[in-house]
């Protein structure tokens, strides 16, 4: 199981790209961390999330 903003989820062995591709995330307008390392974007295809990581993913909202 991986945590992804506090939920549990059986994504363990997925990549990041894969993960996100199943979301209604925007890639261009988020930032990922994985055990509180920044996941470049240039690596959501090779990182593959293992069981027990957990996982931020924060959007960025553009306003005035």
């Amino acid at each position: 199981m991986v945590k992804v903003n506090g939920a549990e989820l059986d994504i363990a062995g997925k990549t990041v790209a894969q993960y996100l591709s199943t979301t209604n995330y925007d890639p261009k307008r988020i930032a990922v961390e994985r055990n509180g390392d920044i996941i470049f974007k240039s690596q959501y295809d090779a990182t593959i999330l293992q069981d027990g990581d957990s996982v931020e993913i924060v959007s960025f909202v553009g306003g005035g």
